[in-house]
């Protein structure tokens, strides 16, 4: 027998807490936040204000540079360097979460630049203290093997520097350790939260996903095999009005396509709502009508009492599947079903493919789904001598949840 089996494919999970010294802060999420795009907005108002009431601590260092009897250049200078360093940093916080890793580095390099200038220029490691922004850029901007550097390097920096002068001042270093730290956990607890807002986002995705797929597997379920057996029923009709003029027979098979399209309404309805309910039972027994009006003779077991309770549902969504694709693919002129308390295998004896070319359609992918959530499988492929199977197998029992609806002992209609 030459077999393939169906299983549901592994969807990989995307896991925003995922953590990486050597990863680039994935602030792209925020774009994602907000279908209206409100959330992006609203979060970098909130960086935008923590970093402006920070950068207000800069305009007493702005005016002491301006004061004094300093060379009217070195005072430009100054002035230039602490402007271009503040509006580096409102840039930083508002736009440069978005920007391309290359345009971050740079930023972060100009800034860093800005940072030590005065120091430089005015010879004192205490300005080195301002430099906290420009750290806190880098955390928010670079991958963390790249900021811890950064910051450990300006701490060192300013540390060796007083300790060679002589002038160690312990609260400028306080002052650069402690502020650098507060402004890094503070864009790290807005990253976190960019990140518990998109996977919120996406599960609330994958939930309406999974909801529709649902109702269109059922659907499927539901309409393939009504619509086949009034088909067939609506054929035999034609067929009898056209040759033999019996119209009290015709009448009978229009009565039951009749009936079969409110079962298949009710059936709707239902699905639509939640309510519906597959028992094995009512599946065998609607496949023997369906297979008789087709004119396949049907070996069909006559009771279900050997099958588990929580595999009946399953178990009837097989047969149901399975049946409808002998009437409608296989020309096939018996089919016989067989049970056991772990498996269900429906056969056939047709030339066609009873399966209706796998990896195509809905129906054996959909009884895929079905088995995969009680760790089951479904084999289907042709038989040497001609002819097709469908199995399902379960080897464990299920779990508790899905025995509902299901009796000790449910006899075929």
């Amino acid at each position: 027998m030459t077999s393939g089996r169906s299983r549901v494919a592994a969807v990989p999970l995307w896991e925003p807490g995922d953590f990486s010294a050597s990863r680039w802060p994935q602030w792209e999420s925020w774009k994602d936040a907000s279908p209206t795009g409100r959330g992006v907005t609203r979060d970098r108002v909130v960086r935008l204000a923590v970093t402006g009431v920070a950068l207000a601590g800069l305009a007493p260092r702005m005016v002491e540079s301006a004061s004094g009897d300093r060379d009217p250049v070195v005072v430009a200078v100054l002035l230039a360097a602490g402007v271009g360093y503040g509006a580096g940093c409102v840039l930083a916080a508002w736009s440069g979460p978005f920007r391309p890793h290359r345009e971050r580095a740079l930023l972060v390099a100009a800034l860093v630049v800005l940072a030590v200038l005065p120091a430089l220029v005015l010879g004192s490691p205490s300005h080195l203290t301002d430099s906290t922004f420009a750290i806190a850029a880098a955390f928010m901007l670079l991958p963390l093997r790249y900021s811890a550097a950064i910051g450990a390097a300006l701490v060192s920096w300013q540390v060796g520097w007083m300790w060679v002068t002589g002038r160690f001042d312990p609260v400028a270093v306080a002052t650069l350790v402690g502020v650098g730290t507060i402004l890094c956990t503070v864009f790290a607890l807005l990253f976190t939260i960019g990140h518990l807002r998109a996977a919120r986002e996406q599960v609330r995705r994958m939930a309406v996903s999974g909801e529709r797929e649902r109702v269109a597997r059922d659907l499927h379920d539901v309409l393939g095999h009504s619509l086949s057996t009034m088909t067939v029923k609506a054929g035999l009709a034609r067929r009898l009005l056209e040759s033999a003029g019996d119209v009290p027979a015709a009448v009978d098979e229009i009565r039951a396509v009749e009936d079969l399209s409110r079962q298949a309404l009710s059936d709707i309805r239902a699905t639509v709502s939640d309510y519906r309910t597959v028992t094995l039972a009512t599946e065998i027994a609607g496949a023997r009508v369906a297979l008789t009006a087709s004119g396949i003779r049907a070996d069909l077991p006559v009771a279900v009492d050997d099958i588990d309770a929580g595999l009946r549902v399953v178990f009837g969504y097989v047969v149901r599947e399975a049946v409808t694709n002998v009437i409608r693919h296989s020309g096939a002129t018996n089919c016989t079903v067989r049970l056991d308390h772990d498996r269900v295998t429906i056969t056939d004896d047709g030339g066609g493919d009873g399966a209706a070319e796998p990896g195509r359609g809905n129906g054996l992918s959909g009884l895929a789904e079905r088995l995969a959530a009680v760790s089951g499988t479904v084999e289907h492929g042709r038989l040497p001598g001609g002819g097709f199977r469908v199995t399902a197998h379960v080897p464990s029992p299920p779990t508790a949840g899905l025995r509902r609806g299901a009796a000790d002992s449910e006899p075929v209609p």
